[in-house]
């Protein structure tokens, strides 16, 4: 659950303010995990808000062309469709967003009782949407108060500053502490929990089960239950844009989890299909060969520290 939006990439080469022809496409942190898991062999739902206006319905149908339910999703007749433009390099992306409000933003909790959740196994969540509004705000805290049985909560941080002008993102720590699978990036953690270190982090959130802290291009390490912290290195990539490999990460991560997946396979899962889409300029890059994907997760420490991915398929060094 969580907004997605029209997205803006140039079409041409120069600077954003000389750039004359642009190429429409979508982009949303929830819908890029929604849209990686189909690919993966795990089938899965978006829900959100959007405009009933062109970019709303072009969204949800893009969407739902990589396979995913969209039948939960809701068309706001009097609130329009986000937008954002970005700029696309392999060093950043600098985004503006148009968003203000938007159709998502008018979420709320009476959202839930709409919500059919009955053969759902995970429900992923991320820090965007409590910045989005206060209505927002409590559509998320109601679904992370509400009884859940076997349902899995994952929460990735997802910290944007500039939402959270004149919030109060303290929040962030309040939700993360309530899901039962939380995924961050150490700089973003650093920023809302003052560390971003795995073993001080899980010291101040000891309440969810699963903690994933992203070290950027080092790795990822794991801290689950009361088993020691497993860290996990990067494959090296000839990155071509760095946007969603963030989603893609929490996708693999996320159908491996979903398939009872030991730690380390888990997120090797997450790392390869992260590696996807940073060899894309796409938010949701195509996946990797299946026998590729099979012959990493059972490399060695060795094997696995000597592949390179690039744009040619993977070469050893």
């Amino acid at each position: 659950m969580g907004e997605s939006m029209a997205l803006f990439v140039p079409a041409e080469p120069g600077p954003p303010d000389e750039v004359r022809t642009w190429l429409r496409t979508i982009g949303g942190a929830e819908s890029n995990v929604a849209c990686h898991l189909p690919a993966l062999g795990v089938p899965s739902g978006w829900v959100s808000a959007v405009g009933d206006d062109p970019f709303g319905r072009a969204l949800v149908r893009e969407i739902a062309s990589a396979g995913v339910d969209v039948r939960g999703v809701v068309f706001d007749p009097a609130r329009p469709t986000g937008l954002y433009v970005k700029e696309s390099s392999a060093g950043g992306s600098p985004v503006r967003y148009y968003r203000s409000g938007s159709a998502a933003s008018g979420m709320g909790p009476e959202l839930v009782s709409q919500l059919d959740f009955s053969g759902v196994r995970v429900l992923h969540l991320s820090g965007i949407t409590p910045a989005l509004s206060d209505s927002c705000l409590a559509l998320v805290r109601a679904l992370l108060d509400r009884p859940r049985g076997d349902l899995l909560v994952s929460f990735d941080v997802n910290h944007r500053p500039a939402l959270w002008t004149g919030r109060d993102q303290s929040v962030l720590a309040e939700l993360a502490g309530k899901a039962d699978l939380v995924l961050t990036g150490d700089d973003e953690a650093e920023r809302v929990w003052g560390t971003g270190d795995p073993v001080r982090l899980r010291a101040l959130l000891p309440g969810p089960r699963t903690l994933v802290v992203k070290h950027g291009e080092r790795g990822a390490t794991l801290v689950e239950g009361s088993a020691e912290p497993l860290f996990s290195p990067a494959l090296r990539v000839d990155v071509v844009e760095p946007v969603g490999a963030g989603d893609a990460f929490a996708a693999g991560f996320l159908a491996a989890t979903l398939r009872g997946a030991d730690p380390l396979t888990r997120l090797r899962r997450g790392h390869l299909q992260a590696a996807a889409t940073l060899l894309t300029q796409a938010d949701v890059g195509v996946p990797l060969a299946e026998a590729v994907v099979t012959k990493l997760v059972q490399a060695d420490a060795d094997g696995w520290s000597s592949v390179r991915l690039t744009g040619e398929g993977v070469v050893a060094t």
